[in-house]
């Protein structure tokens, strides 16, 4: 199978049907052999309903209906698992993603061999303010945190060797962040694709401005789990080790001072009146706190198990 079309979405019932005759469309034109995955994140209006009229008509249409909404990265990761093609192209199904993208897509993957291609909105039809340059702030520091020199992280157009997504693992909003994930997994070519960005049409954004704060957070979270993820006792560890012999050293001192006060003479103050003690009693507290962090971090992370992030309600095929 050439195509995997993985399309998540959330209350997208206007939409779904214009969206899918122009993937019909493309796929026709171009002749290619596809599956078209619809992953319904807990949606309360039509659009289950429609996926499963597009899955009895047309046997290349598969939906997987969340039991409630449980984000876009839950979203990706249940499609990812499910998808077959050689190609898998994730979009959005708001139809501010084309379609017409699709072969260029393709054909960077096959032809170009690239692991990943990312599509960049260079020109975009969003809010200057509440949109635009939160993003262009938000895609520098990813750039300049990852190292995965990409101008548009957020971008829900995108295509996948097969090999990419079941080698990585899409889990809390690190959607943003799946390049970096496949860097980290050791696919390296990536590449990016100027891609045309169409007004909404209908219905309304799903994302605020929260949506910025998260993924700055997200961003710290990714950039640690790359650095220390599986080591987390050589930050902890490190660290909490250094903080301690600060204070000891400090504490030792203080110690010295204290006995040669008692032998120049009678008159001394108590240790407990300097504050530098209480200092370097934090500071050991601290690095010993730091340390265990970082044990108990190497504990957890080899015994951990695979939990599931979603149930699924219902499936067509």
């Amino acid at each position: 199978m050439n195509l995997s079309i993985l399309i998540p979405l959330l209350n997208e019932d206007e939409s779904l049907q214009e969206l899918y005759n122009w993937i019909i469309k493309v796929m026709h034109t171009h002749n290619y052999s596809y599956e078209i995955i619809f992953v319904d994140d807990g949606s309360t209006d039509n659009s289950w309903q429609i996926i499963e009229g597009f899955s009895n008509e047309n046997p290349n249409v598969k939906g997987i209906r969340f039991m409630k909404n449980f984000g876009k990265s839950q979203a990706l990761h249940a499609g990812f698992a499910k998808a077959q093609g050689d190609v898998i192209i994730t979009m959005d199904a708001d139809l501010q993603d084309s379609p017409e993208e699709i072969p260029d897509l393709y054909d960077m993957i096959i032809q170009q061999k690239f692991d990943l291609v990312s599509g960049w909105k260079k020109k975009r039809y969003d809010s200057v303010v509440a949109k635009n340059i939160p993003s262009k702030l938000f895609n520098w520091a990813a750039r300049k945190t990852s190292g995965v020199e990409l101008n548009d992280f957020n971008c829900g157009l995108k295509a996948y060797k097969n090999v990419v997504v079941k080698n990585i693992e899409v889990s809390g909003e690190m959607h943003r962040y799946i390049p970096v994930l496949a860097k980290n997994a050791g696919f390296g070519k990536i590449g990016e694709k100027v891609v045309q960005h169409q007004a909404r049409k209908y219905g309304e954004t799903k994302f605020g401005m929260e949506r910025f704060i998260n993924g700055f957070l997200d961003l710290i979270t990714i950039w640690f789990l790359s650095r220390f993820g599986k080591r987390p006792m050589h930050l902890f560890g490190a660290l909490g080790s250094f903080m301690f012999i600060i204070g000891f050293l400090l504490a030792f001192y203080i110690g010295v001072m204290k006995l040669y006060s008692l032998y120049e003479g009678p008159h001394y103050s108590l240790v407990t009146r300097n504050p530098w003690f209480f200092i370097a009693l934090t500071t050991m507290i601290l690095g010993t706190q730091l340390f265990l962090a970082g044990f108990l971090g190497e504990i957890i992370l080899r015994t951990k198990n695979n939990e599931a992030r979603y149930k699924i309600g219902k499936e067509v095929n």
